[in-house]
């Protein structure tokens, strides 16, 4: 029941997040954005989404373990509906830009969840759990481009009303997650100042070599990720022009591409259980470094569909693995904490990774240029994984 209703939880935030990622460059040019200056404030306005709501990563985790981890993910609902309202009532650029601030109240949730899924899975089954709870982000991030397209251009409502209908479905989890779900509390519950236990949090996370090396390797590769994924709708445009029928074409790229990950998640849980974690998460890096280096040349919509299939289906699997190598990694005394900032390196990389492509897409690197520099990232993480992730010690394995 608990995975269900944090699948469900998780999937409502995808399809929002993903309807703001999707039409953002559309939405900046609603709100008045010149269109040279389009593509530098896609990757900046990416940026805003973590910008503000990194800093309290940590403390969320800490106030979850120390109060309660069902109101921290209550909290992250409410938050989602503001934000999707806000982006939809915003008529200026700068209204736009304080909406997508907000977002950083909105993160948090996931570590939390996470984490009260490690208490209550049962032994052997941890890879599993995380790949499920993990394909609901591609499932919601399929849903909901398709979903807006179809609202533009097939029943011909405004752009706005996208945004407004993520609002609405964020209200109804925040009924169900005070109706249906229950409190997990964990094995230990913190003592202290909030600021202090945060700070420890953090310390004790980075601290060990294990934990520290896989965050280094999960943000290096999501940086390559970040760099190029708001710019994915700005390539659908160059192959379809602007008009009508492009919120559809976007919707449908965007919505194939995350459908792989949605697909190849759950079947990545039990194939890393078997023939082991690292192995399953080094070759998804490579293949999805092969993949999205040459998106930005596809000649057609359905080649484009293609790279982003088989790049989805391998980045799906890249983050399940990691998840599930913290949490079999992570010394028990640690565990919740660490689950808790299991997506620090994410947003880090979601600061750096788009304001890096916001200003590289200005050289003579250009928006085609950013993509083989991804894919380059990526495998490179892929080959420094395999040389640095060690099993020092046996008890903490990766099955």
């Amino acid at each position: 029941m608990l995975l269900a209703i944090y699948c469900a939880t998780s999937l409502v935030e995808a399809i929002g997040v993903s309807q703001v990622f999707a039409f953002l460059p559309l939405r900046l040019q609603e709100v008045g954005v010149a269109p040279e200056q389009v593509v530098p404030l896609t990757g900046l306005f990416t940026a805003l989404i973590f910008v503000f709501g990194i800093f309290l990563v940590p403390f969320w985790g800490v106030w979850a373990d120390k109060i309660s981890r069902r109101a921290v993910i209550v909290r992250s609902a409410i938050v989602e509906a503001v934000v999707f309202a806000g982006v939809a009532l915003a008529a200026e650029p700068w209204q736009l830009a304080a909406a997508l601030l907000l977002t950083g109240l909105q993160l948090g949730n996931t570590g939390v969840m996470l984490a009260a899924l490690r208490d209550v899975a049962p032994q052997g089954r941890i890879g599993t759990v995380s790949a499920v709870f993990g394909a609901t982000g591609p499932v919601g991030f399929a849903i909901g481009p398709f979903v807006g397209g179809q609202m533009v251009d097939v029943i011909g409502l405004p752009l706005t009303a996208v945004f407004w209908s993520g609002s609405a479905l964020s209200i109804g989890i925040v009924v169900l997650l005070l109706a249906a779900s229950r409190e997990v509390r964990p094995e230990v519950i913190p003592a202290g100042r909030t600021l202090d236990l945060a700070i420890a949090a953090v310390r004790n996370a980075l601290g060990d070599p294990i934990v520290r090396r896989l965050f280094l390797i999960f943000g290096v590769a999501i940086l390559g990720n970040q760099m190029v994924r708001p710019y994915l709708p700005l390539v659908v445009q160059g192959l379809v022009g602007r008009g009508p029928g492009l919120a559809s074409a976007i919707g449908l790229i965007v919505g194939t591409v995350a459908l792989a990950g949605a697909l190849v998640s759950p079947l990545s849980g039990p194939l890393g259980d078997r023939v082991g974690l690292r192995p399953v998460l080094v070759g998804a890096l490579i293949l999805g470094g092969l993949a999205i280096a040459p998106m930005p040349f596809a000649g057609s919509l359905a080649a484009l569909a293609v790279l982003g299939f088989v790049y989805a289906a391998a980045y799906a699997a890249m983050q399940a693995m990691v998840f599930a190598l913290v949490a079999t990694q992570a010394p028990r005394e640690q565990r919740s904490a660490t689950l808790n900032l299991v997506l620090l390196p994410l947003y880090v990389a979601g600061i750096v990774g788009p304001s890096l492509a916001a200003a590289l897409s200005s050289t003579s690197l250009g928006l085609e240029g950013l993509y083989p520099v991804a894919g380059g990232i990526m495998v490179l993480s892929a080959l420094v994984l395999a040389g640095v992730v060690r099993r020092p010690r046996r008890t903490r394995g990766e099955g």
